[in-house]
């Protein structure tokens, strides 16, 4: 069975578009895959964190990853820093890094754009632990949206570049991204990807949001002055990206949608979709509501990590062991 890797900080409530362009992806992948999934803590705190708020967010997107439709009996969920052998890979893998390709990460430059000398040094060394986080389990593909791209392209050049120097250890991952919904758009700026960091809180919808709040956001999100229901990525991103939402939600094509409201406008569309919407997350919101202050969430968490960190150290001391690190078994 081929192997999956995901992980998602816990920087935050996550958004609509982190379900649709990725979450609801993973439920169906544990049928066919080794699946691990992972809260990568250790990545969100290469920006200050409240340890209070970020303690939280952690339980809740744990809590949220099992009320999507994970089943911790097929599927590996754990706390990134609850395994030591990815801080100790990614050292590793920091040291077979070149500082001009990590200083070329697009996220890199947009993110330490304007700070000066004040640029926190794990912006620049993310990278390196994301890779540590994938190799570590021979993960043969990782889903990711657009934006992540470049930094499993980074993996794989880093995965060739230590089996070339060392050995064949580690898998070279492939990248799987979604033909639909990948890059999900804020509501209030088509061009834009919806993030749980918006300071617009009208620009994207959480996935705790209550139904009045999703209703009110559907209905002020941005359009057009052509009132039709037709996707065309260039010249109706906003729609196009409402429509894909509708699309994702509902499971109707974008054809069934654009013949449905044909002649109708923008008013009946946004408010099917926004009870399309509503209807999505509910179960969601229930099972997370349920597991959010269990010591059943505790007790998946701990059988996770106990299962990752079997796998993990056995790769760590393979990758230490070809590098002369280790004291030979």
């Amino acid at each position: 069975m081929k192997t999956i890797f995901s992980g998602i900080q816990p920087s935050g409530i996550l958004t609509l578009g982190n379900y649709l362009g990725a979450m609801k992806h993973f439920v169906p992948l544990q049928d066919e895959f080794n699946c691990y999934y992972c809260i990568v803590n250790q990545h969100a705190i290469t920006v200050p964190q409240d340890p209070a708020v970020l303690r939280e967010n952690i339980r809740r997107l744990a809590a949220l990853y099992l009320a999507v439709g994970l089943d911790p009996n097929k599927v590996t969920l754990f706390i990134q820093s609850e395994v030591p052998a990815h801080a100790k890979l990614a050292w590793i893998m920091i040291c077979i890094s070149y500082l001009g390709e990590l200083e070329r990460m697009t996220q890199f430059k947009d993110k330490s754009d304007g700070r000066g000398e004040s640029i926190p040094s794990g912006l620049l060394a993310y990278p390196p632990l994301m890779a540590a986080d994938i190799l570590l389990y021979s993960t043969d593909y990782v889903p990711v949206g657009e934006d992540q791209k470049q930094h499993l392209e980074l993996t794989r050049d880093l995965a060739t570049r230590f089996n070339n120097r060392y050995g064949e250890v580690f898998t070279i991952p492939e990248i799987r991204v979604p033909e639909l919904g990948a890059r999900i758009m804020s509501l209030a700026e088509g061009t834009k990807k919806m993030s749980k960091s918006d300071p617009n809180q009208g620009a994207f919808i959480s996935m705790l949001d209550d139904a009045d709040t999703i209703t009110k956001k559907i209905k002020r999100a941005q359009t057009d002055s052509d009132s039709s229901v037709r996707f065309d990525k260039e010249a109706k991103p906003a729609v196009s990206n409402l429509m894909t939402i509708y699309s994702l939600c509902s499971g109707k094509t974008l054809d069934e949608i654009e013949a449905m409201y044909e002649g109708k406008g923008y008013g009946a569309f946004k408010t099917d979709l926004a009870e399309v919407v509503i209807e999505t997350l509910r179960p969601i919101q229930e099972r997370y509501n349920k597991l959010f202050h269990s010591t059943e969430l505790d007790d998946i968490l701990s059988a996770g990590a106990k299962k990752a960190n079997e796998v993990a150290n056995q790769m760590l001391y393979r990758a230490e062991k070809v590098m002369g690190m280790a004291r030979m078994q």
